[in-house]
């Protein structure tokens, strides 16, 4: 599914994966990055359905 242009313009850019991650670790809730078909940079979603989430160790 494409990103929608209206949405891309909206949220954060990451230029690396690390550094989304690093924002998603911040944010104190579940994030994954993902690669904006638009921009070519990494945004953050909540999302998770039907996609792999690591373990995260506390």
């Amino acid at each position: 599914m494409r990103t929608r242009l209206s949405i891309c313009r909206k949220e954060a850019r990451y230029r690396s994966e690390a550094d989304a991650l690093l924002a998603a670790r911040r944010a104190g809730i579940t994030l994954r990055p993902y690669r904006c078909d638009r921009c070519r940079q990494f945004h953050l979603t909540s999302r998770t359905r039907g996609k792999w989430m690591p373990l995260t160790l506390t």
